[in-house]
């Protein structure tokens, strides 16, 4: 466990800044990739999501207050990076073919080594609406708080939880219309 006050004071320290922002790489690396790979879906793309994440959270580590936790931070800008990463990539994609592209990209992936359970949980979720496809990924893979994720996505506590049971309800739907 990294004891974030004193890693803030030393991001605000030129001297301290690169060692402290290498501790919170060390850190946070592995939970934000896969974060920002349940939204991009696609290996190579999470990692120039991850990239530029940290390049904008070393960029603004000066201006961060610390009126939120590290993981918050960092999670709000992979969230707006990826929302951006697919906003870019959107235009070419109608949204009838978006499932069945993202479908068919999961199975050829070489970095997809799920079985074929995993995949259909995988698609199920990439059929999600934006936001309940990130809360759903929040809560079930990342184990959040929604009191956490009211800070980090700037949403009552209670649309957090509306959105996570509809999002639960249309995967056993996706489910169910398998059988």
């Amino acid at each position: 466990m990294i004891d974030e006050k004193a890693l803030i004071q030393q991001l605000h320290d030129s001297s301290q800044k690169e060692a402290a922002f290498t501790r919170i790489v060390h850190e946070y690396q592995k939970p934000l990739y896969w974060h920002i790979r349940r939204i991009v879906l696609f290996h190579d793309d999470a990692d120039d999501v991850l990239q530029n994440t940290f390049i904008k959270a070393w960029n603004a580590a000066e201006s961060f207050r610390g009126e939120s936790s590290l993981q918050t931070w960092l999670f709000r800008i992979a969230i707006n990076e990826s929302l951006n990463h697919l906003n870019k990539k959107r235009p070419a994609v109608s949204l009838e073919g978006a499932e069945g592209n993202a479908a068919a990209s999961l199975a050829s992936d070489s970095y997809f080594d799920g079985d074929n359970l995993q995949q259909q949980f995988q698609t199920a979720i990439s059929t999600l609406p934006e936001k309940q496809r990130i809360v759903f990924n929040l809560k079930y893979f990342n184990e959040m708080k929604y009191e956490d994720m009211s800070t980090l996505l700037g949403t009552s506590v209670g649309a957090l939880k509306a959105s996570y049971h509809h999002a639960v309800k249309k995967i056993y739907s996706f489910f169910e219309e398998k059988d």
